[in-house]
């Protein structure tokens, strides 16, 4: 068995080690080591990568991890003479990012099962989030105060305790995800917020984590999934979203803590002229109408407007022209959206080989259509000319 170092130490990540195997599968050399610092895929968490025997030369990349029968398989680009003595190096900013997170996912889960006597029944730490499902709904208002009481926690900087059990003493012990697990079970303590059977690797005090931020919390078969970063992860999201808000704040002439109320201003403002662009098309429309009345079939050309809008003249004009009509929308450069109707007759026939001829695609129902094609007017009105 291999000797697991990220135990003892989850923060040594240099190490030397003897080359116990190596061999080619499919596209990868599987290299086992006879003790190793590189954590292998489990637990939710994600396995460590780095170099075996880096140097000038680059040395051999590790670009996964597995535990298979008590052996950690490295899965490297290269191959490694067994018999070996290599120098391992693991990718600190990945390591640490990953016990920055699985840690920080202890506290959070801590909190809300106490609070709210659930139970965590998924974890999954992401390359972007993490994300938890409990078995019960937690009112999304709640976050933020789940959020304050994790930071709080963070900051008071316990240590984290981390014991082997078996037996009696294990029966004895309350924790979560208490299942039967046979021989001796990793628990993972953190003092006043969270006790727990995990096999992954954790910072060795609380105020490591730095910080948690809470980012949503959605419905997930009968409970709830939430996401969250922390660490580093939740620094860097705070600092986009502060550049982000920043940006805003000078296009709206607002300050930082006051762009939500101008985007509700602008936004009320925007809507009052909305209200005056739609009045003002259907009197436009009203009067195309009209001046179309009792025309037959009527094919129009109009500049660009939105496929609302091209409905909308279409279905006035196609009241009161008596026949079949066209309205395409656009320019040659940006090509033509189009609506067709015809209160009679199927137009699909029509709208079907008016799309294989000029490049175009959509479709509707019998009387209606809506689609667009890339041609020029002069292309369009000879196409309808010959159908």
């Amino acid at each position: 068995m291999t000797e697991k170092l990220y135990y003892s130490d989850p923060f040594l990540m240099d190490f030397t080690a003897a080359v116990l195997s190596c061999e080619m599968v499919t596209d990868a050399y599987r290299v086992v080591l006879d003790r190793t610092a590189f954590y292998p895929e489990g637990g939710g968490q994600p396995a460590d990568v780095g170099i075996l025997n880096g140097g000038s030369s680059g040395g051999v990349s590790v670009q996964d991890v597995r535990e298979k029968d008590g052996e950690i398989v490295h899965f490297c680009d290269r191959p490694i003479p067994v018999g070996t003595e290599v120098t391992g190096q693991v990718d600190v900013p990945v390591r640490f990012d990953h016990m920055q997170q699985h840690s920080g996912e202890h506290i959070v889960s801590g909190i809300i099962c106490r609070h709210y006597s659930c139970e965590n029944v998924g974890f999954h730490l992401g390359k972007d989030t993490v994300m938890i499902d409990f078995n019960v709904v937690i009112p999304p208002e709640d976050l933020p105060e789940i959020e304050r009481e994790a930071n709080g926690y963070i900051w008071r900087d316990q240590a984290v305790e981390i014991e082997l059990l078996s037996g009696e003493a294990l029966a004895k012990k309350h924790y979560r995800s208490k299942k039967e697990i046979p021989g001796e079970v990793r628990i993972v303590t953190f003092p006043g917020a969270d006790c727990c059977a995990c096999c992954g690797t954790h910072v060795l005090r609380a105020g490591q984590v730095g910080l948690v931020k809470l980012l949503s919390c959605q419905k997930l078969r009968e409970g709830v999934r939430i996401e969250l970063l922390c660490g580093g992860r939740a620094v860097n999201y705070c600092a986009a979203v502060i550049e982000q808000n920043t940006g805003i704040s000078q296009l709206l002439s607002a300050k930082p803590l006051a762009t939500l109320s101008a985007v509700e201003r602008q936004q009320q403002e925007l809507n009052t002229l909305r209200g005056r662009v739609l009045a003002l098309e259907e009197e436009s429309f009203t009067q195309k109408a009209a001046e179309h009345a009792g025309a037959g079939d009527v094919v129009l050309f109009e500049g660009d407007m939105a496929p609302d809008s091209l409905r909308r003249l279409c279905d006035a004009v196609l009241r009161a022209c008596g026949g079949r009509c066209a309205v395409f929308a656009g320019g040659e450069t940006s090509g033509y959206k189009y609506a067709i109707g015809d209160g009679g007759r199927d137009v699909r026939p029509l709208v079907q080989e008016l799309n294989r001829r000029l490049g175009g695609r959509g479709g509707g129902k019998p009387h209606f259509a809506q689609g667009s094609v890339f041609a020029s007017k002069e292309a369009i009105e000879r196409a309808l000319r010959e159908l």
